[in-house]
């Protein structure tokens, strides 16, 4: 489409001088207001202004200046209808061919946590009511949102003296984002401020920016991108500065994730080695440099290629030790010089860093998908309920009190079925991802065994309750002398009997942690 009419009022002020200036060599006519019609002007950019143009003065702060039929009617008139153009000529309505508007910036407002009345201040009206207009009548006009386009734009008009259907196409759709971005961001903002965010709302909107395309999903076959909240201001995988390696795959972004997310549930030094999603490794010891070594050594085979997580500094020793395996992913909060001097040799390994890694998780909201809809729930950041009920005639010793704990905080972040074995300070075993919870704990005990540790004493930890007495027969006969699970079976007096008769302490936690 030929362009000899634009209107240009835009908050973000970037490259709109070189635009006018370039757009008036071109011999369009500019239509502006306020400080955008002001830093034309100044530049010796002629314009008319929109208020001289609509013969309506701004008014209310500046709130109301584009909203005039003379405006819109000069947006929204279809070409190709001869009543919209008699229309036109009958109420002097000059047709505008270009808009390039952007919006006041209430996202970043948000974000900087300002007031109420200075967060109302910075809504929109005027600008998405053009940017709206433009883009249902992409036919006929031109609508440009952000700085990014102007090159796209000029150069076209330079070239063929008009905007190519395709290149109209792509910035109506870029406009209808911006548009729904910007409006889900005002809502979610209100359902904060309202105290509503904990309800479900009949039509849930989300927004989320793409931070980077990837190579490939799951599987090479499969496309995939990567998506983050920028109001996520909590300590996670999105907040993490990649400081070397290869980019990030979609497998490493889970992986990641899980290793990072169990790691924060330790406040003493702690590593975390995952693979496949589930950890493979966990293991603390008030030196960060023997944690990672216990926490590699549940299964070293298991760990080769996995991700691990550690929650205090990676210095020069542990660097080295961490190096002397392939790893596909190093998560701490910080690193020494000498420690990336190192890991500077492994060009792939990819090292990130993540700020108040130490943070407890506060609520949140957890999206998955299934074809054709999304589920959403309460992240899971309950780990048990405020007491753990001894339900057997024997009560846990204290190392034993400790070792359930700790298998019970592992446990939360393996793939149901789970078992766990651990001692107070490390796993032993990991059983994950069973049909049958015997299962679990028969693979998590020939991991064990496979890797030269004795269970004899050690704690077992259950994702969910044991249906049947077999489970807790058969931790009795690998030699655990503490069992923790959340309860609420119909057969949990035929379990604590169990338990008793073995000689089993056990825990009910009250909540259970299935992970799908």
């Amino acid at each position: 489409m030929k362009v000899k009419r634009a209107l240009i009022s835009v908050y973000n002020k970037e490259g709109v001088v070189d635009l006018g200036r370039a757009l008036t060599d071109l011999g369009v006519e500019i239509l502006s207001s306020g400080g955008t019609a002001k830093l034309l002007t100044e530049n010796r950019i002629k314009v008319i202004d929109v208020s001289a143009y609509a013969d309506s003065p701004e008014m209310m702060d500046g709130r109301v200046k584009t909203l005039h039929p003379k405006i819109h009617g000069a947006i929204l008139a279809d070409r190709s209808n001869p009543l919209h153009i008699k229309e036109a000529e009958k109420y002097g309505i000059g047709l505008i061919d270009l808009v390039v508007v952007n919006l006041y910036p209430f996202e970043q407002t948000v974000l900087s946590e300002a007031k109420l009345s200075e967060a109302i201040e910075k809504i929109d009206i005027g600008g998405p009511t053009l940017i709206r207009a433009a883009a249902k009548n992409y036919k006929n006009i031109t609508v440009v949102t952000n700085p990014v386009y102007y090159k796209k734009v000029i150069d076209e008009l330079k070239k063929n003296n008009e905007i190519s259907e395709k290149t109209r196409e792509e910035l109506a759709l870029a406009a209808w984002e911006e548009i729904s971005h910007y409006d889900t961001v005002i809502e979610r903002y209100f359902r904060k401020i309202f105290s509503m965010r904990d309800v479900y709302p009949n039509y849930l909107n989300l927004t989320f920016r793409k931070k980077q395309d990837l190579r490939y999903g799951e599987n090479p076959h499969q496309t995939a991108a990567f998506y983050i909240d920028d109001h996520e201001k909590e300590p996670s995988i999105t907040t993490a500065e990649q400081l070397q390696g290869k980019m990030l795959s979609y497998n490493n972004i889970l992986d990641a994730n899980s290793a990072l997310e169990l790691v924060k549930e330790f406040e003493e030094p702690t590593a975390v080695v995952v693979k496949h999603n589930n950890p493979s490794g966990v293991a603390s010891h008030n030196d960060i440099f023997e944690a990672y070594k216990l926490a590699r050594a549940v299964d070293p085979e298991a760990a080769f290629g996995g991700v691990t997580a550690v929650n205090r500094e990676v210095d020069e020793k542990l660097a080295t030790e961490i190096a002397s395996k392939f790893l596909e992913i190093v998560i701490a909060p910080s690193f020494t010089e000498k420690a990336l001097k190192i890991f500077s040799k492994k060009k792939k390994l990819r090292l990130l860093r993540v700020d108040g890694i130490n943070k407890k998780r506060k609520p949140y909201k957890e999206f998955r998908s299934v074809i054709g809809g999304l589920l959403v729930q309460d992240g899971n950041v309950k780990l048990h309920d405020s007491n753990f009920n001894v339900v057997t005639k024997r009560k846990p010793t204290e190392d034993e009190m400790a070792a359930m704990k700790y298998a019970w905080k592992v446990c939360k972040y393996v793939k149901s079925n789970s078992i766990v074995y651990a001692r107070p300070t490390r796993v032993v075993g990991i059983g994950a991802g069973q049909m049958k919870r015997v299962d679990a704990a028969r693979l998590a005990a020939n991991i064990a065994a496979d890797f030269g540790f004795d269970l004899k004493g050690c704690a077992m930890a259950s994702d969910a309750f044991f249906p049947f007495r077999d489970g807790i027969d058969a931790a009795a006969k690998r030699g655990i002398t503490a069992v923790i699970q959340p309860g609420g079976s119909i057969r949990d007096e035929e379990v604590i009997k169990a338990a008793d008769e073995q000689g089993i302490a056990m825990v009910f936690t009250g909540v259970r942690h299935f992970r799908h």
